[in-house]
């Protein structure tokens, strides 16, 4: 009885262990102070909750900015903006979802560009969480496009500030 007992304990166990291993790990946000600025614009980024996104580091160390467009212009000149890092020394990148204004995983969010909504730094790429609410959101504020993560470039993000 008693090693049937501890057989279960150790399945158990096991069971627990494995689910940790092979489960979605958490992605833990930055904190963000009023006192961070955008390193794009300087613009301080906690005065623009609805449009707050940031890169977080394997080494804990987290940049934010003021929309999506600026972690745009980061990421794609990391080497200028955060010399010694590579986009190999990134954990996350999280995006504020338009709908529920909560911080998504910014490589899986839908972004939609060329819409009737600007962000503090004027055209924006406005993320949300799901296709369905990036569609719905293309409708109701007249968007251009439904983008992917990866299908963002350098050169659209220029057209942003034209």
């Amino acid at each position: 009885m008693k090693s049937v007992r501890n057989l279960i304990l150790f399945i158990c166990l096991l069971l627990f262990t494995a689910g940790s291993l092979w489960g979605a790990a958490e992605i833990m946000p930055g904190k963000l102070t009023p006192t961070d600025k955008c390193p794009i614009c300087g613009m301080f980024v906690a005065k623009y909750p609805d449009f707050v996104a940031q890169i977080g580091f394997k080494d804990g160390t987290c940049a934010f900015f003021d929309g999506v467009k600026d972690l745009m212009k980061y990421y794609f000149d990391l080497a200028k903006y955060n010399p010694g890092k590579s986009t190999t020394d990134i954990a996350h990148i999280l995006v504020t979802d338009y709908y529920s204004t909560k911080l998504v995983d910014g490589f899986q969010a839908f972004y939609v560009i060329g819409s009737d909504v600007y962000g503090p730094m004027g055209k924006e790429l406005v993320p949300c969480q799901d296709e369905a609410a990036a569609k719905e959101f293309k409708v109701d504020h007249k968007g251009a496009a439904i983008l992917l993560f990866k299908n963002i470039t350098p050169e659209l993000i220029k057209t942003l500030d034209q």
